[in-house]
């Protein structure tokens, strides 16, 4: 995923170096941890907030269990169906606890907006102890057999997930170090970071060896099951070699011997496996298209206690070993900490009928709450001015009723971006019972401008999160986010491909005359740029990726421009997917490889999502570029959403695209108005441009001079900027006042000679209601008769010029094609581009 280009124009250059200062407002969730892909690791790895358990402990009789669950620790006996809260802290969520042998107190780890901290909470008296200070990811605390030690996960002093060990007694920890230190891998590694990391650790039964998983000159993959001498950890050695992804945790049977872990082996989904501390050949003991994960034995290692996604949301299932007999922990009452009110929320469009939306409650304690049940979903960043922690919401098709903590609460209702957010203060009383009702008030934009469907060109249904997707719940996602059309991107996660069964050429069965779900592909290269293959008409492209170095698929072959080719064989459309995160100056840059250039000049290229989970203002500039050299490339949107995660920028249709299909729905419809530019793609704002009758996508037959323009904005977030911006330039900045949520201007304004003309909205602050960088849209151009001024074309074809030398200088130094053939065929297609693009320089048509 490379990146952006230097800018058109003054007004553009101060635009974006505006931007610049947006991201340093709004930060990832958990900066200090130095990984790359931090939407990976976050949501595979670390405990997020759902309303079902999360991870689980045996007490030491086998007769109960302490589970994490909606932020706090839970208790509950096996045999009963009531559950009693232990901890429950203001603007802070409690997980991943470990119970003592002796079952005198409880260790876990607490995450309060800044960092995940352990600690201790005694049984007893129900004093809770800070373990760890200072603002580092401490993780998966896991107490010794004899309760003397400590072992967990830390970032302390490194941003890195290394495994650690300490002395506990009843003061606190004592002497906490690095059991192993850290080590670089001589291995390019593209998802994970040049240092190994160590996770996973559990005890022996007799408390001289950890096991723990290690990505030591792993590529791909979390990496292999260790164990590690704790006396000496000079000792270690390598039990199981498998590609993991962050959720192996190998758990040690209580007679030894055996090792239970979670594994995807040859599936798409994670079950619970059995293999020997020897490292036998593994063997499964679960099945099926879901997950089960957070893996623990029961004291007398006669049943397995897990966390599974079957049914959808998280749920704690027993499994009993031998005889395979599963039930899932019944949670019929729950007693809490707190007195409790109850809440019911009902949501009304302006006609008075029931409406699905987005839903978010802020309860007296600082903490998010939903109905037991629901996906929550929290956000991948925020801006810590204003939040002391990211935004949690879940999608509600009302009524809903929930139970939250007695005093103030403040709840938002969102539905797409037609309609004004609704906010609500309540004071709820202990015991009682408070209803509200959220009248949504459309804003839509002023008839004559098109007949719009929206459309997330880049959804992942499920991609390895807490829970598990299907259409049918996607389609509701999608209803409640007022989206019309889902995208759902089929794609490889290394190894697994988890939709790859819901693939067809057509909607899919789960479409409702309101939302149409269709199954798609992006197709991976971290090498040449991801695309996506829209509307294939006959079957996925497979492999689904290529350049993975240190595999069998190593070789940069096939490159963008033949996945292309196959794609357009069977009728499908082709974009660019997620394209720059920063500016692109190609003479700068260390290493670029990206292949957009080449397959625009190419003609293989159909759209670019100019919003989506990249830099919006860094790709409009390389899309301004391109624009100039007279390539007609229209906008899309994608939110890159994986919609079964519980921790993710999203949710579904943050990023869309807005498609002028005259009312209609059916694919050809769709296909025609994307390919012809025909809306524009926004993360919040609506824009309507007309240019003497002419709209996105149209030519106006004139090449400049005087015309009459019409202009409209409908948010539901305040804009700064509105601007009609020519071949890259500001040509018209419109002055926005009072709440700059709608606007509207017609009026005549005169053309340069020659190019296109979008126009544009956005702001240069992030706004916490809109879970994005920063508010963004843009329509796809209106073209003008005549190409862009020739100086300009030149500056630009330059620029590409230079772009693709970098790019054949990385494809040349490739030594991993697996033939000659493939070599010449790539060097020789990047070559015929390079040529192209100096014509262009050179003034040639």
């Amino acid at each position: 995923m490379k990146r952006h280009a230097a800018c058109v124009g003054v007004v553009m250059i101060a635009a974006l170096s505006v931007s610049g200062a947006v991201r340093a407002q709004r930060e990832p969730v958990l900066p200090q941890v130095e990984l790359p892909h931090s939407y990976y690791w976050r949501e595979l790895y670390l405990p997020q907030l759902t309303t079902g358990p999360s991870s689980l402990s045996f007490t030491p009789d086998g007769a109960g269990i302490v589970y994490s669950m909606a932020g706090s620790l839970w208790r509950q006996r096996l045999d009963a169906h009531e559950a009693f809260e232990l901890t429950h802290a203001d603007g802070a969520y409690d997980y991943q606890p470990d119970v003592a042998a002796d079952g005198g107190s409880v260790v876990f780890v607490r995450y309060d907006g800044r960092g995940l901290e352990l600690w201790r909470l005694d049984l007893a008296s129900g004093r809770e102890q800070a373990l760890t200070r200072g603002g580092a990811v401490n993780v998966e605390p896991r107490l010794a057999p004899d309760g003397r030690r400590l072992a967990w996960v830390s970032t302390q002093g490194t941003g890195h997930f290394n495994l650690f060990v300490a002395d506990i007694d009843a003061a606190g920890l004592h002497d906490a170090r690095p059991l192993l230190g850290e080590r670089r891998s001589d291995i390019e590694r593209y998802y994970y970071s040049v240092v190994d990391h160590a996770l996973n650790p559990a005890w022996s039964p007799d408390g001289a060896t950890l096991y723990y998983v290690s990505n030591a000159d792993v590529a791909w993959g979390t990496g292999d099951v260790w164990a590690v001498d704790v006396a000496e950890p000079a000792r270690r050695r390598r039990v199981l070699s498998e590609e993991t992804t962050w959720a192996a945790r190998p758990e040690p049977a209580p007679a030894g011997g055996r090792l239970l872990y979670s594994s995807y082996r040859g599936r798409s989904w994670h079950q619970l496996w059995l293999t020997t501390t020897a490292g036998a050949a593994p063997l499964p003991l679960t099945f099926g298209e879901f997950d089960a994960r957070q893996a623990r034995w029961s004291p007398d290692g006669r049943r397995i206690g897990y966390i599974s996604n079957e049914h959808g949301n998280t749920s704690l299932v027993l499994l009993d070993t031998p005889g395979g007999e599963r039930r899932v922990l019944e949670i019929r009452e729950r007693r809490a900490l707190r007195p409790q009110a109850h809440l019911e929320i009902d949501i009304v469009d302006a006609a008075g009928a029931r409406t699905p939306a987005r839903v978010s409650v802020l309860a007296s304690d600082g903490r998010a709450q939903a109905p037991a049940g629901v996906w929550l979903h929290a956000d991948d960043g925020f801006d810590r001015a204003h939040q002391a922690m990211e935004s949690h919401y879940f999608h509600c098709d009302p009524p809903c009723a929930l139970t939250l903590p007695a005093g103030a609460a403040r709840v938002s209702v969102q539905h797409g971006f037609g309609h004004a957010i609704w906010r609500q203060h309540i004071e709820l009383g202990a015991g009682e019972a408070a209803a509200l009702r959220a009248t949504l008030r459309p804003q839509p934009l002023p008839a004559g401008f098109g007949r719009f469907l929206s459309v997330d060109l880049h959804v992942h249904m499920n991609y390895g999160g807490h829970y598990r997707n299907t259409p049918e719940t996607l389609v509701r996602q999608a209803r409640a986010e007022d989206l019309d059309v889902v995208q759902n991107l089929i794609v490889n996660k290394e190894e697994r491909v988890p939709d790859l069964g819901w693939f067809r050429p057509d909607a899919d069965p789960a479409s409702t005359p309101r939302v149409t779900i269709l199954h798609a592909q992006e197709f991976h290269t971290s090498l040449w740029g991801h695309l996506g293959l829209l509307h294939l008409g006959d079957h996925l492209l497979t492999p689904d990726f290529a350049a993975y170095r240190h595999t069998a698929l190593a070789s940069p072959y096939p490159h963008n421009g033949v996945i292309a080719d196959l794609a357009h064989a069977q009728g499908a459309l082709v974009g660019y997917v997620h394209p720059f995160d920063a500016r692109i100056e190609p003479a700068r840059e260390a290493t670029l490889s990206h292949a957009l250039p080449a397959d625009v000049i190419a003609g293989k290229i159909d759209y670019l999502e100019v919003v989506g989970f990249s830099d919006h203002q860094a790709t409009a500039e390389v899309w301004y570029r391109l624009l100039n050299l007279g390539f007609r490339l229209p906008a899309g949107a994608g939110t890159d959403a994986m919609a079964n995660y519980a921790a993710l920028r999203g949710p579904v249709g943050l990023n869309r695209v807005f498609l002028d299909t005259g009312g209609r729905r059916d694919a050809p419809a769709l296909k025609a108005a994307l390919a012809g530019g025909r809306g524009f793609a926004s993360n919040g704002p609506l824009l309507g441009l007309e240019l003497d009758g002419a709209h996105p996508g149209d030519t106006l037959e004139r090449s400049g001079g005087v015309v009459a323009y019409r202009v409209a904005l409908r948010s539901p977030v305040a804009i700064e900027q509105l601007e009609l911006v020519q071949n890259g330039r500001v040509l018209k900045s419109f002055r926005l006042g009072g709440q700059r949520h709608a606007f509207d201007a017609s009026g005549t304004l005169k053309l340069e000679p020659g190019g296109w003309v979008v126009l544009r909205a956005w702001n240069a602050a992030a706004d916490p209601a809109l879970l994005d960088r920063y508010p963004y849209a843009t329509t796809s151009p209106v073209y003008l008769g005549a190409p862009a001024p020739q100086r300009q074309r030149r500056a630009d074809a330059a620029y590409f010029v230079t772009w693709m030398e970098r790019v054949i200088a990385v494809a040349e130094a490739r030594a991993d094609y697996n033939d000659p053939h493939e070599k010449n065929a790539t060097l020789a297609y990047l070559r015929q581009a390079l040529d192209g693009y100096r014509r262009l320089a050179a003034g040639e048509p």
